[in-house]
């Protein structure tokens, strides 16, 4: 009886396994599509409204504030809202994962550059580690929840948009991630 459970918990593994991948390879067509077409713009401050609300209840058992900064400024994404919601919620679900107390979203436009940082007041990663969470299947805590798919898609997305994300300390103490997408 005991393997009758086991192989049903193996056969949802595997398909949650793979409707990440299908979800992983999907988001990379789109984004290569949407940098293709002209004139697609999606504005960020909503969005990102709705995310840090999403995160407020996901994580409301632990008593963390998700904040959007005072000086988050309205600007256009060049790009569908769909990848936009993927990239912010990997970067700010991870952020509540690790936070003590908060998390802090700031988005400010530089040219045809829209930088956001999302910062977290957790323990931080070292500097020497800090490369090596965006490679695919890479969790370097095992205690958290995941695939390690997550930073992968936010790099490959970014970069398919000819953006980028990086994870530096944080002025809060923990970590800060900086993902820089084209404007519209």
């Amino acid at each position: 009886a005991r393997e009758e459970g086991a192989l049903p918990q193996l056969v949802r593994e595997q398909v949650a396994s793979a409707r990440r991948q299908v979800d992983y390879h999907l988001a990379r067509a789109r984004a290569a599509a949407a940098v293709r077409a002209t004139g697609v713009g999606t504005p960020v401050l909503e969005p990102l409204r709705a995310l840090l609300r999403t995160m407020q209840r996901l994580h409301a058992a632990r008593n963390l504030n998700f904040e959007l900064a005072a000086t988050a400024e309205e600007a256009g994404f060049r790009g569908e809202a769909q990848d936009l919601y993927e990239l912010l919620g990997n970067l700010i679900d991870n952020a509540g994962k690790w936070a003590r107390s908060r998390v802090v979203v700031d988005v400010g436009r530089d040219g045809a550059t829209l930088r956001f940082t999302v910062d977290d007041d957790g323990p931080g990663i070292p500097a020497a580690q800090r490369e090596r969470m965006f490679e695919r299947g890479v969790q370097l805590d095992q205690r958290q929840p995941g695939a390690g798919l997550g930073l992968d898609i936010v790099r490959t997305l970014a970069e398919t948009y000819g953006g980028h994300v990086e994870a530096q300390a944080s002025p809060l103490g923990g970590l800060r991630m900086t993902l820089q997408l084209p404007a519209s």
